[in-house]
């Protein structure tokens, strides 16, 4: 072989290999945003799954639906309540804040995302329980409506079920399991003890928003979209709405990539609910999803 065929044929191999080179670069690239965007919306499902079936049940009761007919006699002691009576207050089944975290229990290594919502879910377990100390119960019937106790002695109600009392505080916490600066959804919730506990949802949420769907004059559609704290749902306010009935909530989750993705820049604009977020350029992917969930036991 000559040294100009052993050239020609380096020159062949050289183009062919920087072919191969590329077509694998590229497709590296392709695969690891799919695999970015599929995460997102994997972990976007997990979490909207999370809260739906919470929500559908709010202001479930038993044997009733009626927040006003859940007697609360002697509210049991809570350890690491959110606030006094938090963890049993019945009659706000379905309520939140508006972009600030107002609870005393703690966030998660009292962390908790700047700006977001929080949201609070009230009722009780699907499923018929046996009344056991340590667990805070509801004993409804549907002639009376309901008795909470925890002390696992049932109030003598005729014809009653037992269910387990169900509260969930939902919030993002600037950080997760993953590490520090991984954001995640989290939950107060109540335990056996009775106690409220601190939990994970699902990392990589970054912002949670929610608007409730309020309707005034009961013919079954919403009129109104308002924030959590709003005044026309917020007894004793300014521009209380007594007839109001909150239907629906509309929830809004910002989730963010858990790895940094080089060559990549956000410079998108989130407009959502009351926020307006970015352009962020942190080379994080991040994907806006929202969801309107009807509650099936919205009463006055």
């Amino acid at each position: 072989m000559s040294l100009i065929e052993l050239m020609i044929a380096l020159v062949i191999g050289s183009i062919l290999m920087i072919g191969a080179i590329t077509v694998y670069t590229q497709s590296r690239a392709n695969y690891i945003v799919n695999e970015s965007v599929a995460r997102l919306q994997e972990n976007a499902r997990f979490a909207m799954d999370f809260l739906e079936p919470d929500l559908r049940l709010a202001s479930f009761w038993g044997q009733t639906s009626r927040s006003n007919l859940v007697e609360v006699p002697a509210p049991p002691v809570v350890m690491n309540d959110c606030a006094a009576g938090w963890a049993v207050n019945v009659f706000a089944n379905v309520t939140g804040s508006n972009n600030v975290y107002p609870w005393a229990c703690g966030a998660f290594n009292g962390n908790p995302q700047l700006g977001s919502d929080t949201l609070e879910v009230r009722h009780v377990g699907p499923g018929i329980a046996p009344p056991q100390a340590g667990l805070i119960q509801i004993q409804s019937n549907r002639a009376r409506g309901g008795i909470l106790f925890s002390n696992g002695i049932p109030p003598a109600l005729p014809n009653s079920q037992t269910n387990n009392l169900v509260v969930s505080g939902y919030y993002v916490a600037q950080d997760s399991v993953l590490g520090v600066g991984v954001p995640s959804l989290r939950s107060q919730s109540l335990l056996f003890g009775p106690s409220i506990v601190d939990l994970e949802v699902i990392p990589g949420v970054q912002d949670l928003q929610v608007q409730f769907g309020v309707d005034r004059n009961a013919d079954g559609t919403v009129e109104r979209y308002v924030n959590p704290g709003d005044p026309l749902i917020t007894f004793g306010a300014p521009g209380f709405d007594p007839n109001a009935r909150i239907t629906v909530a509309r929830i809004f989750l910002l989730m963010r990539a858990e790895r940094l993705e080089l060559g990549f820049t956000d410079t998108n604009n989130y407009v959502f609910a009351d926020r307006n977020l970015g352009p962020f350029n942190d080379g994080f992917r991040r994907l806006l999803v929202s969801k309107t969930i009807t509650l099936r036991n919205a009463r006055l």
